[in-house]
């Protein structure tokens, strides 16, 4: 086991790690921008590094600065947590030519499944199913009509290289095939400095299902349930639970054992997600991608499974098999999750940074709040806006979703805007209590959402 362990990362997900860092004995190592130096994760790790200023580019996106930090430090591994340098083949190279160990996937994984494109493609080998289109990147706009035409319309045009809904444009007709072409290519090369995107059937109605992988060094793969994502809101979730109240137990089973499978023949090391989409049939699912490293929304898991999934992930990249609490583990009842933001849902939900006067949580059964921030802390402009999450389990979905209301009612928070209200709107829709929904149900329902009376 680790003795020392930098996090290469901030806010909520840096806490994460330092906190079952803490259960297991080891030391933390921090690294910080200029902007995060007061912050609770750099004052809660044992040692924490200034690695340059707010901007990311210049802190927490440089390899060099993060590598010399452990090295200076004595950290024996690090952990990437999520965003900025977790799904780099070239950091995971540079971490291990420098004598440390990379809390995640192999380089050689992440090359394999580098962007959605290739990972369509891995997968489709290794026989999941794939939605029709591109399995590479399409080039110019008279490609992506010629594709159109081939699975038919309506389609829908990603970004290659990146995720959380940027660079993704559906099409319903050819005649705004190009100008949405153009304006997907130009947003993910903002974005992720890669302008290539790819096309691919557009799925009526889906529900948005990603499944959690764990796997060792040993070739033993496990799959650890399922999370419903569709609640979403410029293609980025915001509220994800388990189980699904969607999934048939025959589809739940089927998607398990093959995805495993993959995972498997691929040589998968580490905590993964396997996306997918259900079509509204509840019959038919899609593989969309792969985010090769610990997600958002794992607190989800961890509560309806009694797993630590941080620890599964130290526990692999020290070389350990996988235990038989996570090979073994079952499902207790319903979890979910929703993410508080500092944003403004009737202003296209843009980002409201500001400093948290105010910002109290509740105490009651069931409840779990996972963030990086205190009373009177700077929500800064530099970075994602989220301020928690929030995650609830019950008995049964209904007391779960019951509870977490409840529990974002009842957060004191003030100096910044949030989405609290339009998350309690969500739950509290009857389409979402009935189960009724897929990734259109903020677009179908949004005037509802939105309503301040």
């Amino acid at each position: 086991m680790f003795e020392k362990v930098l996090i290469a990362n901030r806010g909520e997900i840096a806490m994460r790690v330092i906190r079952t860092c803490q259960r297991l004995g080891i030391k933390t190592v921090a690294v910080h921008s200029e902007a995060d130096g007061a912050l609770p994760f750099a004052t809660h790790a044992d040692e924490a590094v200034h690695i340059g200023p707010a901007q990311a580019l210049e802190s927490y996106l440089v390899m060099e600065k993060i590598i010399d930090a452990a090295k200076k430090t004595g950290a024996q591994a690090i952990h990437p947590g999520y965003g900025f340098l977790s799904e780099n083949a070239d950091f995971v190279k540079a971490v291990e030519a420098a004598g440390l160990t990379f809390i995640g996937p192999h380089a050689e994984s992440m090359v394999t499944l580098r962007d959605k494109g290739s990972a369509r493609a891995a997968m489709h080998d290794c026989g999941l199913p794939v939605t029709p289109g591109s399995h590479d990147h399409v080039d110019t706009p008279e490609e992506a009509v010629k594709i159109a035409h081939e699975i038919g319309f309506p389609v829908m045009i990603k970004a290659s290289f990146g995720g959380g809904g940027i660079g993704m444009e559906p099409v319903f007709e050819e005649e705004k095939l190009a100008k949405a072409f153009k304006k997907a290519s130009q947003r993910a090369e903002r974005a992720f400095g890669r302008p290539e995107v790819y096309i691919e059937k557009l799925i009526e109605r889906p529900h948005h299902i990603e499944y959690q992988v764990m796997a060792d060094h040993h070739g033993n793969v496990a799959t650890v349930f399922e999370r419903e994502c569709s609640i979403q809101r410029r293609q980025q979730k915001i509220i994800e639970e388990s189980p699904s109240p969607f999934l048939s137990p025959e589809l739940r089973a089927d998607m398990a054992r093959r995805i495993a499978e993959a995972a498997k023949k691929v040589g998968y090391v580490n905590a993964g997600t396997w996306e997918c989409l259900v079509d509204g049939s509840g019959e038919h699912w899609y593989f969309l991608e792969v985010n090769k490293r610990l997600q958002v929304e794992h607190p989800v898991t961890e509560m309806v499974t009694g797993l630590d999934l941080v620890e599964h992930q130290i526990r692999i990249a020290a070389g350990e098999k996988l235990r038989d609490d996570l090979t073994g583990a079952e499902t207790h009842g319903h979890a979910i999750q929703a993410r508080l933001y500092a944003e403004d849902p009737a202003r296209k939900f843009m980002p409201q940074p500001g400093t948290l006067s105010k910002l109290r949580f509740p105490e009651m059964d069931g409840l779990r709040v996972d963030t990086g921030y205190h009373e009177g802390d700077v929500v800064s402009p530099f970075y994602d806006p989220l301020i928690a999450k929030i995650i609830v389990h019950g008995n049964n979905r209904e007391q779960s979703c019951d509870r977490l209301a409840a529990a974002l009612q009842q957060i004191e928070i003030e100096g910044v805007v949030t989405n609290r209200d339009f998350l309690i709107r969500c739950l509290r829709h009857p389409n979402f209590v009935q189960g009724d929904y897929s990734t259109h149900f903020v677009d179908n329902h949004l005037d509802q959402l939105l309503e301040t009376s």
